[in-house]
């Protein structure tokens, strides 16, 4: 009998769906600002906060990469490290448009990578665990891992998902990718 309830549990164990796949809906900007294969995440809760991560098909995430540095200084007067909001509506959170950088990531091939909020809103948190552990990015992109944290106004969060993908399309973006990538020119 005891047996048994261990298979039963396991088995539940093994279909139970993760806490980002139960609450969150992921929608997706492939090809940020042009550049092939630079795909960020963006999991959006149904409180209509939106978290900002990569992609599994960011190059970053690809051919065994480790991170050399995060930055979150965008320019001399602009660090999202400094974003401080306070109270119910988060007021003093710094307002992005979908094109806003959120930081900088330089990997130990030197190439380096901006990574973009995707979506407008007010800039909740950075997470700056990446910062003191970069590996949390390329091991867990979607949950420790994740850039940053961004609520959208009220009035636009039915409609910033208008310019990402949904799962299906992007699944299909990657596969038609690959088909590409295998024929050749």
């Amino acid at each position: 009998m005891l047996l048994m309830d261990c298979a039963e549990e396991t088995e539940t164990k093994a279909t139970a769906p993760s806490v980002v796949d139960r609450y969150y809906t992921r929608w997706y900007r492939a090809d940020m600002k042009g550049k092939p294969c630079e795909d960020h995440c963006i999991l959006q809760h149904s409180n209509r906060l939106c978290v900002v991560t990569l992609a599994d098909t960011h190059p970053i995430l690809q051919n065994g990469r480790t991170i050399k540095s995060i930055n979150y200084q965008i320019s001399n007067c602009c660090s999202r490290l400094k974003n401080k909001v306070s109270g119910k509506s988060k007021r003093g959170g710094q307002f992005l448009t979908d094109y806003a950088p959120l930081c900088r990531i330089t990997c130990t091939d030197e190439n380096e990578y901006t990574i973009y909020s995707c979506i407008r809103g007010r800039l909740l948190e950075v997470n700056e665990s990446i910062l003191e552990t970069p590996s949390l990015l390329l091991e867990k992109p979607s949950t420790e891992g994740y850039i940053a944290v961004i609520l959208p106004k009220f009035e636009e969060s039915k409609s910033i998902t208008e310019n990402l993908l949904s799962r299906e399309q992007f699944e299909s973006l990657v596969s038609k990718r690959t088909v590409d990538q295998s024929q050749p020119s």
